[in-house]
This record gives C-alpha cells, sequence and structure tokens, in this order.
C-alpha cells in the first residue's frame, strides 16, 4: 500500500522530470553544432565580391567566438546550376539553412530542394523559390521609410517617378505593399532626349514657359507704373505657374537619377521647392559633392554602424568592404540568434513566425518567409549628410 509519504515523494519526483523536460531542449540548442552553408562566387567574374563575404562571415565568427558555429562554403560561380549542384552538397552534409546566393538569377533551380532555406543577398522578392528568403535591402523597406518622412511632413501630393527597366514590377509591388498615398506614377526612359521630353510633359513646362512668355507681353502693352522693372523681374525666370505635386519619389540610382533630377531643374523644378526623394543610394559621395541637386532625402541603413564596421574590417583585412559584406555579417549573427532559442532542424520554421533582430545593418523583421528593415532616412544638404531619423 502507497502511504501518503510516497505520494509526496512521487509527486516531487515527476516535478523534476517536467522541469527536465522543459529544460533540456534549451540545453540541447545551446551545446549543438550550428552548420551555416555560405552559397557565393568562389570563381568566376564576381569572386572578388565573393572574397569579402567570405572575409566578413570570418570576422562575424569571431566577434561571435562560440565553436559551435560551423560555415561550410561553397561556389556559385555565375551559373544557377553550379548553384543548385553545391546545393545538393550542403543537402548531402545535413546543412538545412545557408547564406546564398548573391544574385537572384542563381535562384533558379533551388526550388527542387526540400529541407532547406536559403537566405540570400538579393534585394528581389518578386516570383522567390518557397525555400528563399530575401535578405537585401528591399522596395517595400525603403518605402515604409519614406511613408513615414512624407505622413510627418504633411506631404500630400507626390508623385513616384521609374524607369523602365527590371525592376519596374518590384517598384509596383513595393507601392501597394507599403500602402504609401501618391497622386501618380509615371515610367520614364533612360535615353537622356527621351527623359527629358517627358519630364517636360510631367511637370507642364512648356504650357508654363508659355504662361511666362504671355506675362511679359501683357505687361510690355500694358499702362502699368514701373513696368520695365516688372519685365526685368520676369525675364529672370524661367516660367509661371505651379506643378501639379509637391513631392518626387525617384526610383533610380547612381548618373541615371542625376539625369532626372537635371531634368527636374531644366524645366524649373528646385529641390529646394519641391521634396526630392529617392531609394537608398548607399551615402554615395559623388551626390554629396553635386550642390545643384541638393537637397535630396533616401532611406538607408544606419550610417554609423556601417562606418563602424568599415574600419572595423579595414583593420582585420586591409581592405574596402562593400555593404552586401556588412549584410552576411548580420546574417551570421541572426542566425546564430535564432539557434540560442531553436534547434537547427527548427531554424527554418522561425522565418514563418514574427520576429526581430538588430543587427550592424539595423532591425530586421521576419515574418512569412520575408525579411524587411527598419531603415533611417538622410537628407544630403549643402555637402553634407544629415540624419532625419
Amino acid at each position: 500500500m502507497i502511504n501518503h509519504y510516497s505520494i509526496i515523494k512521487m509527486k516531487k519526483y515527476f516535478k523534476i522530470i517536467i522541469i527536465l523536460f522543459l529544460i533540456l531542449p534549451k540545453l540541447t540548442f545551446a551545446d549543438e553544432k550550428v552548420k551555416i552553408g555560405l552559397l557565393v562566387p568562389i570563381s568566376g567574374e564576381n569572386k572578388d565580391l565573393g572574397d569579402l563575404i567570405i572575409k566578413s562571415t570570418r570576422l562575424a565568427l569571431k566577434d561571435i567566438n562560440d565553436e559551435k558555429i560551423e560555415i561550410h562554403l561553397k561556389d556559385t560561380g555565375s551559373s544557377p546550376k553550379k548553384t543548385l549542384a553545391s546545393a545538393i552538397e550542403f543537402v548531402e552534409m545535413g546543412i538545412n539553412i545557408v547564406i546564398g546566393p548573391v544574385f537572384y538569377k542563381n535562384l533558379e533551380y533551388l526550388s527542387e530542394l526540400d529541407n532547406i532555406i536559403f537566405i540570400s543577398l538579393t534585394n528581389k522578392t518578386l516570383n522567390l523559390p518557397k525555400n528563399v528568403i530575401s535578405a537585401g535591402i528591399n522596395a517595400t523597406s525603403q518605402l515604409n521609410t519614406i511613408k513615414k518622412f512624407v505622413e510627418e511632413n504633411d506631404i500630400n501630393k507626390t508623385i513616384f517617378l521609374t524607369p523602365k527597366v527590371d525592376y519596374e514590377a518590384e517598384i509596383k509591388k513595393a507601392i501597394k505593399e507599403s500602402k504609401i498615398k501618391y497622386y501618380k506614377h509615371h515610367l520614364y526612359d533612360t535615353e537622356p532626349t527621351k527623359l527629358t521630353k517627358q519630364i517636360e510633359k510631367i511637370t507642364n513646362y512648356k504650357i508654363r514657359k508659355q504662361n511666362l512668355a504671355d506675362e511679359i507681353k501683357r505687361i510690355e502693352n500694358s499702362d502699368f507704373p514701373n513696368k520695365e522693372k516688372r519685365i526685368e523681374s520676369l525675364k529672370k525666370r524661367y516660367t509661371i505657374g505651379r506643378v501639379k505635386f509637391d513631392s518626387v519619389i525617384i526610383s533610380d540610382f547612381d548618373e541615371s537619377l542625376k539625369s532626372v533630377i537635371t531634368s527636374l531643374l531644366y524645366t524649373d523644378v528646385s529641390p529646394k521647392n519641391k521634396f526630392i526623394i529617392t531609394f537608398n543610394q548607399w551615402f554615395d559621395k559623388s551626390f554629396v559633392n553635386e550642390l545643384n541637386i541638393q537637397p535630396i532625402y533616401y532611406p538607408s541603413i544606419n550610417k554609423k554602424n556601417l562606418d563602424d564596421y568599415k574600419k572595423k574590417f579595414e583593420k582585420e583585412f586591409k581592405e574596402i568592404p562593400n555593404h552586401l559584406s556588412l549584410l552576411s555579417y548580420d546574417l551570421v549573427g541572426l542566425i546564430y540568434y535564432l539557434s540560442l532559442k531553436n534547434s537547427t532542424g527548427e531554424i527554418d520554421k522561425v522565418f514563418k513566425k514574427k520576429n526581430s533582430f538588430k543587427g550592424k545593418i539595423g532591425i530586421f523583421d521576419i515574418y512569412d518567409n520575408k525579411i524587411n528593415h527598419r531603415l533611417n532616412l538622410y537628407q544630403v544638404d549643402n555637402g553634407k549628410i544629415i540624419k532625419i531619423f
């Protein structure tokens, strides 16, 4: 017969078993090896970029300083088929989470593989294979930040200018996902002559220029006192009349972006009077030096964090890194962080749940196999880069 003392003792015993059952999985997650695949170009035309990413992951491993992390390297070359062959080798090694590939084109055959997830450095999000997560600074992340800026500044009439290039569909998707309010969306040709004509039409330039000519003629034929001074003042202007927007969001980059802003200046639309907002320019110094196109605004990762990372990288490797290498540095940290809370066999499922992670690049928001970034917004004005928020 079991006495009262035995029952109490058994209850304590079962309580200990339950506690151990709850604790042991966490202890296991902390002790098991975290095997991460790294799928980057080691050969071919982009091997220099691959080398920077490899060094960045080495730097991340050094900073984390935990021997349980293992990075296994495979080559993508510049070929989707080579990428697939390398990915199959990861599967055979029991690796179920991979940083890479870098480029969208190399994702082509990866949907053929099950039970493995690829965190690609691409910023494209359209038509991704089901087992690929885009970790680049995508258009939705950027427009979420721009939307905040637009709302804080009571900007009511925004137009979009998007070039007719291969990321046009990405921009349209991002506009829809961000729910940013806008007046019109114009697509333009990047060929300079065609571009200028299109900007003239968008800004009603010919009508506004004719308004000026008509006003000068009207005053010349009038009996207004001091009409010579009024005419002299008008001749210093280029146009008369307002454009039908108060801000322009230009989804373009580098010299093509400068051409668009120059065309706006030509049609008498100045950044001094209208908000000129662009997509992430990665703190391109050439924009800082061109005072005539300022001020301009764009979203980006935290500049101080990027500068600190560059100093650390240069000190370690005597080389200048690029922004993709910073992203790969953070992805190693992200996977390590997730491995502390989950079994490595379950990490892929975490990307379906709402989660956030703070890295050097900023904060990752993870949900439904997507990564968005909380970005800062910067102003380039008077030769300086100024953080707005």
